[in-house]
């Protein structure tokens, strides 16, 4: 398979892992996205504000229209729930960067209640695993702001390289901030991350 190739522009859901179910989000999930993208604490170091009650129904419909995998730009939003109890634990991010180039980017944003046990870790290996096993990428990146230590963390015990430090690249919510990009090629993909 050459470049500008991807395997396939599908994908069968959900995708079920040893403790969670990664499926396409749902109209039920309104309320969960509402409480996870309003919390401020959520939001601190993510792109916009605060969710409102009234733009929750659209960001909702955004995650669930998506119909094509198949051109630059093109992202699945899944929603991470756990196996055991159905709670909603957040959501994951897998777009296409360049079908050219075969380049993909993960992205994951979780509910503080569910931090520090590995439910984060466990969901984004399975996007990385769709990335290069099912999709056929050939390099996968994520970023975050390099004050998010427990993103970064991640990225790393994932087995992904920080290639780039943007200091002080953007005036942020007030501040300047730093960018953090993180990046793993297919060839180093083994699907089994740095145990924690």
């Amino acid at each position: 398979m050459g470049p500008g190739v991807l395997k396939s522009r599908t994908v069968e859901l959900p995708v079920l892992t040893e403790r969670l179910c990664i499926r396409a989000h749902r109209e039920d999930d309104l309320e969960n996205l509402f409480r996870l993208r309003s919390n401020p604490d959520v939001v601190e170091l993510l792109y916009g504000d605060p969710l409102t009650e009234e733009e929750a129904p659209g960001l909702l419909a955004k995650y669930m229209s998506v119909s094509r995998f198949d051109e630059d730009g093109d992202q699945l939003t899944l929603a991470v729930e756990r196996r055991s109890d159905g709670a909603y634990l957040g959501n994951l991010k897998l777009q296409i960067i360049s079908i050219e180039h075969l380049q993909g980017e993960i992205g994951y944003v979780f509910d503080p209640r569910y931090h520090g046990k590995g439910y984060a870790r466990e969901a984004a290996i399975a996007a990385l695993d769709l990335g290069f096993r099912h999709f056929g990428m050939h390099r996968i990146r994520a970023h975050c702001d390099a004050r998010n230590t427990a993103s970064w963390r991640l990225m790393q015990k994932l087995g992904m390289k920080r290639e780039a430090h943007f200091r002080e690249s953007e005036f942020f919510k007030g501040v300047w901030a730093e960018d953090f990009i993180y990046a793993i090629l297919a060839r180093e993909w083994t699907g089994t991350p740095e145990a924690e």
